[in-house]
């Protein structure tokens, strides 16, 4: 997956509402080599060497399509890579153009929080 942030900003600020901005936020989730297991509920698992990864396209437009809806958001785009990552690699890209930054942060926690849960599958390989 190749994302040029500065190509999307360059796009986002031409976008219509563009004007209604105070904030742009961007997520860069990445695989890491610490596991999940390790960094969320302290439980040793060992040194994660790749993630398979994969994701429902059709339940990502529905999450973004929601999250356009939210209080203060102007602008929203995601995209998710697919298949074997390894450590280091870029897993998902998520741009937020918002009025305020509370609602950017606010919208980025709700909507990035969505898709882990509802939308992709990741599996850790050690």
């Amino acid at each position: 997956m190749k994302v040029v942030i500065d190509e999307w900003l360059k796009e986002a600020k031409e976008s219509s509402n563009a004007n209604k901005v105070g904030m742009w936020l961007m997520h860069n989730g990445v695989v890491r080599s610490t596991a999940k297991a390790e960094v969320r509920e302290g439980i040793a698992s060992g040194e994660v060497k790749a993630m398979d990864f994969s994701y429902d396209a059709l339940k990502l437009e529905e999450i973004l399509e929601r999250g356009k809806a939210l209080a203060g958001i102007y602008y929203l785009r995601a995209e998710l890579a697919s298949g074997k990552l390894k450590a280091g690699d870029s897993i998902m890209y998520v741009l937020i153009g918002a009025d305020t930054r509370p609602h950017a942060v606010d919208a980025l926690n709700s909507i990035v929080g969505e898709i882990k849960a509802t939308c992709v599958k990741e599996v850790e390989i050690f």
